[in-house]
């Protein structure tokens, strides 16, 4: 992989910008580590580079007990090469593809040579090879931080029987769960806050400006569905995994002493965990890499002096529907109208669900929901205070989704699901690329006729100054790959 002298020199100093993207296999003790490990240091002879978790145990070596590869950060991939591969490992987690290449290629419109292709230069192995590593580090994850039965965490982990995870364990790490399970010597220390329900922690590349993501996140919670309070952020969750309704609630919060954040989940959801976990990364941008996109937005210092992104983050979407529908309405209208309205929508049309915890009571309702309104979709949501134009926008974007037409997810692709979007009526280019940026994960999405945009460049440029949607795009040329990441330093610089 790559330079073996670069790549130990990152191993050597501990460099977090190689976390999730370089893995260490050493010779001599047939473990593999994160760059970020702080046994040891190894001699270069004996070490070899890996590009994913999954190459290092597919080259025989096990996960280090200390530094814990299975909380690595993943990466947002820019060029199309990465995205593909990155929507295919995405799918493979959310969907339980079982692997299945042509299945996979299929979903995502290309065909199974180029998509192995793409997988084995990205990570280094077979697609197949990648979800075992997955899933057996979920096990281990499991093992680790909860109590849970071990059969409970072979089906949580996706393994289609405890036989089966047995020997695929005991294959791959030379030990029986069970045994590994006895030399730990302590759990998280990270008290569940619900009751029946775990804890796992799910890492990112640091920093990370909680404050801030949370204050964005908590503007747009939805009254009975998500919340925002005591530095957590609490929501309602309904998943169906092979024909099965999975309801319950998740609680998200920074893990003490470390880079990562520690979620409890309701166990009614362990069948739905890793795309419950996945869910939570697109959430709150753990996947980003903050010294790459902060290195290269420097520039932004001439537009707004003392302008800071590290630590900066895009919020995604956990439900990437109700964050749509809640974009159209807030079509032209405050943060706080915007808001008013989704929670009109929730409680009429919403969904409850069972054992509700603070108050979480219901979800959002679906895009099938939505479509299957009997009428015209104005009789159901004038009545709540949606205009015209924007109920029939929801409608035809929830008749979208509910087809497949339209996927709002970070496995979607880019240009297609942008030109299918703009194709809707009351869909115009902001709202496209508010969805791009927050539903596709598209680091270079960039509203330029957002109003806090052009007031942000008006604050910095001064009256008078050219800050015409044509002059904005023009300046944030330089911004790009990571215009999405600009846009919110834009916001940030208002409050």
């Amino acid at each position: 992989m790559g330079d073996p002298a670069a790549c130990y020199r990152a191993l050597v100093s501990h460099d977090a910008r190689f976390d999730g993207r370089l893995f260490i296999g050493v010779r001599t003790t047939r473990i593999y580590c994160r760059p970020v490990c702080r046994v040891r240091t190894p001699h270069l002879e004996n070490c070899t580079f890996h590009p994913s978790a999954a190459a290092a145990e597919d080259a025989g070596f096990r996960p280090c007990l200390k530094c814990r590869p299975e909380l690595a950060p993943g990466f947002a991939p820019v060029d199309a090469r990465s995205r593909l591969a990155h929507r295919a490992a995405r799918l493979m987690v959310s969907d339980a593809l079982d692997g299945g290449i042509e299945e996979i290629a299929n979903q995502l419109g290309v065909t199974s040579r180029q998509l192995r292709r793409s997988f084995e230069q990205e990570y280094g192995v077979a697609p197949v090879r990648f979800l075992l590593t997955l899933r057996l580090l979920m096990a281990k994850a499991l093992l680790t931080d909860t109590e849970l039965a071990i059969t409970d965490i072979a089906f949580a982990a996706g393994f289609g029987s405890i036989r089966r995870f047995n020997e695929t364990f005991h294959k791959h790490y030379r030990m029986a769960p069970s045994h590994f399970r006895q030399q730990l010597e302590s759990r998280i220390g990270q008290r569940d806050t619900m009751p029946d329900a775990i804890t796992v922690l799910t890492g990112y590349r640091g920093p990370l400006d909680w404050e801030w993501l949370l204050g964005f996140i908590g503007a747009r919670t939805i009254a009975g569905i998500d919340a925002v309070s005591e530095g957590s952020y609490r929501r309602a969750v309904r998943l169906v995994n092979d024909g099965k309704v999975c309801s319950g609630h998740i609680a998200v919060s920074p893990a003490d002493g470390k880079d990562a954040l520690a979620v409890n989940v309701s166990t009614s959801l362990l069948p739905v965990l890793p795309a419950v976990l996945m869910r939570v990364r697109a959430l709150f941008d753990l996947d980003c890499e903050p010294s790459a996109v902060h290195d290269h937005l420097r520039v932004m210092d001439e537009v707004v002096p003392g302008s800071n992104t590290l630590g900066v983050r895009v919020p995604g979407a956990f439900d990437s529907f109700e964050m749509a529908v809640r974009a159209i309405l807030g079509q032209q209208v405050t943060v706080k109208a915007a808001r008013t309205l989704a929670n009109r929508m929730a409680e009429t049309l919403g969904e409850s669900v069972e054992n509700p915890v603070a108050g979480l009571t219901r979800v959002f309702p679906s895009a099938e929901t939505i479509a299957a309104l009997p009428g015209p979709v104005e009789d159901a949501l004038g009545p709540l205070g949606v205009t015209g134009s924007r109920a029939r926008a929801i409608r035809a974007l929830a008749e979208a989704v509910a087809t497949g037409a339209i996927e709002l997810s970070p496995s979607a692709e880019v240009a297609v699901t942008m030109e299918r979007l703009l194709a809707l009526p009351g869909i115009g280019p902001w709202t496209a690329h508010y969805l791009a940026m927050r539903a596709l994960a598209w680091p270079d999405a960039f509203p330029h006729t957002d109003y806090g945009v052009k007031l942000a460049f008006t604050q910095a440029l001064g009256p008078g100054a050219d800050v015409s949607p044509k002059r904005i795009l023009e300046i944030a040329e330089a911004w790009k790959p990571w215009r999405a990441y600009a846009t919110m330093n834009l916001w940030r610089s208002l409050s």
